[in-house]
């Protein structure tokens, strides 16, 4: 598994890596972070795109702004897709907290405890960090 940044979401995976990285987390586990670059993404991929890649290439996306408006969103695509072994989208709750390292201290957490126990999160569609 990896982690697949939301295309607005680079700078705020590069804090959160850090934080992974200074608290010894990267030597415990693998927690690969890639950009929608990486992947050869558009930044313009619709919702049910991203989350039908990111199922097929067992990526967890996390994101902050994708949501349920229209057929494609995410939301919507989580309800009709989601079966018990998907993988689950993290979505920070508050955007602009990423700026307190407390908060983000909290949602590295987060990230590490989905890796270390997927099989609790498999099937749960969304999970709001932290």
């Amino acid at each position: 598994m990896k982690v697949l940044l939301d295309h607005h979401m680079k700078k705020q995976g590069i804090l959160l890596w850090s934080i992974m990285e200074n608290e010894g987390w990267v030597k415990l586990i693998e927690i690969p972070m890639l950009t929608f670059a990486d992947v050869g993404m558009s930044v313009n991929a619709p919702d049910r795109e991203v989350w039908r890649f990111a199922q097929e290439h067992q990526l967890i996306l996390l994101t902050a702004n994708r949501n349920d408006e229209g057929k494609d969103s995410l939301e919507q695509t989580i309800r009709e897709e989601n079966t018990s072994i998907s993988l689950p989208i993290l979505t920070i709750s508050t955007l602009d907290r990423m700026r307190e390292r407390a908060y983000r201290e909290q949602c590295a957490e987060k990230i590490v405890d989905v890796f270390l126990n997927i099989e609790n999160y498999l099937g749960v569609g969304r999970i709001y960090i932290p």
